[in-house]
């Protein structure tokens, strides 16, 4: 038996269920699912941005990366 407790739903996740607490169509909840992707992507991008920026990263930077990721894979 799994006795893990939960921690209790947020202010948004109860505000979610009353908002979709009614019947969708398919074409709703894509569009609704890609609203929320688009939105965590915007953040995500966001957050990577300062990351690079702090961090002072080149594309020279990220091939260097990419090109001993490379050389080890072999």
């Amino acid at each position: 038996m799994d006795t893990t407790k939960q921690p209790p739903l947020n202010e948004i996740q109860l505000t979610l269920i009353r908002l979709f607490s009614r019947e969708m169509s398919s074409d709703e909840m894509a569009h609704i699912k890609q609203l929320l992707m688009d939105y965590y992507e915007n953040e995500l991008q966001k957050e990577l941005d300062e990351v690079i920026a702090d961090k002072n990263l080149t594309t020279a930077d990220f091939e260097e990366r990419l090109n001993q990721q490379q050389r080890n894979a072999h």
